[in-house]
């Protein structure tokens, strides 16, 4: 593949975070392939640790179910919890595809859970490129409920296991915003 011309750069630096998306149903040609990036993320021992949930239709309201409990659960008093279950539970809606994302860590002695993490979080960065190349929206988003053990039980998780994201998927017709990165130069130091 050297010397072959691919747009790796040109994706990761477009790729933006695009909140809105359509209503239409998103095909599930599209959603393997998405998933089929997130398989190709770099994991030490190739232990795989990435679980993926596919959340379309009536699965999505169930989830919003959920969230209402924990968002309920989590408030401070008795009208917060209403009215933070009530804006949970238009979460799941906002796309027509949810992808969660679980990591399931392996009781192999010489694998560090840390760096199992790591590997679902590049297979979630490789499922955002492929949204993109592929033209659809997607937004990584979590918060402390993503974690909570009412969402890892939803999914039924092992013990050792936890959720890493939700993105959330669809068809979109706008444009990515351009954004300023301050570059590398800030956060790096060269050493000899």
């Amino acid at each position: 593949m050297r010397g072959e011309s691919i747009d790796t750069l040109h994706a990761i630096k477009t790729r933006r975070s695009i909140g809105k998306v359509k209503d239409a149903p998103v095909s599930n040609e599209l959603i393997e392939q998405v998933l089929e990036a997130g398989t190709y993320a770099p994991n030490h021992y190739r232990t795989e640790p990435w679980r993926f949930f596919v959340l379309t239709g009536d699965s999505r309201y169930k989830l919003a179910e959920v969230l209402a409990e924990v968002a309920e659960e989590t408030a401070g008093n008795k009208i917060e919890a209403a009215a933070r279950a009530e804006r949970a539970r238009t979460m799941p809606l906002r796309a027509p595809v949810i992808i969660a994302v679980g990591a399931v860590y392996t009781d192999q002695k010489n694998v560090v859970q840390k760096e199992e993490y790591a590997a679902v979080c590049c297979a979630v960065q490789n499922m955002l490129l492929a949204a993109h190349d592929l033209g659809l929206g997607a937004m990584w988003r979590t918060g402390q409920a993503c974690y909570h053990p009412k969402i890892t039980q939803f999914f039924g998780l092992p013990h050792r296991s936890e959720m890493a994201a939700f993105l959330y998927i669809g068809h979109t017709d706008r444009q990515p915003p351009d954004v300023k990165k301050n570059g590398y130069v800030p956060f790096t130091v060269w050493m000899n």
